[in-house]
């Protein structure tokens, strides 16, 4: 079964943080609880750089690495703006991109 989608893509980093703890997990922890929303994956990148242009990579010398970090993940339209009426305080400007889809779903995804 074919299901029009909305796929929603966050950058962020593992130093960023959120209202409460780190953003990664409070962005994760509001897609899983509050909105039960399919197909979240987070990515931890082994090197990217933002806007400024600091490069950030994993260095075995280091302990801590400040690495980037993409959230992704995908359900029916108004799920995903349910979501990110949440999230919009959250993530910062101009760090997240989304894009319609079309998910070739079995009958109980959305």
């Amino acid at each position: 079964m074919e299901k029009n989608v909305t796929m929603v893509r966050i950058y962020v980093s593992e130093a960023d943080h959120g209202r409460r703890t780190n953003l990664m997990e409070e962005i994760f922890s509001l897609l899983h609880d509050e909105h039960r929303v399919h197909g979240v994956t987070v990515f931890r990148g082994i090197a990217g750089f933002g806007t400024k242009g600091e490069v950030h990579s994993a260095d075995l010398l280091r302990l801590t690495a400040n690495l980037p970090l993409v959230i992704e993940f995908f359900d029916e339209p108004e799920v995903v703006r349910s979501a990110l009426k949440v999230l919009n305080g959250l993530i910062p400007a101009g760090h997240m991109v989304q894009w319609n889809a079309l998910c070739s779903c079995p009958d109980s995804a959305p």
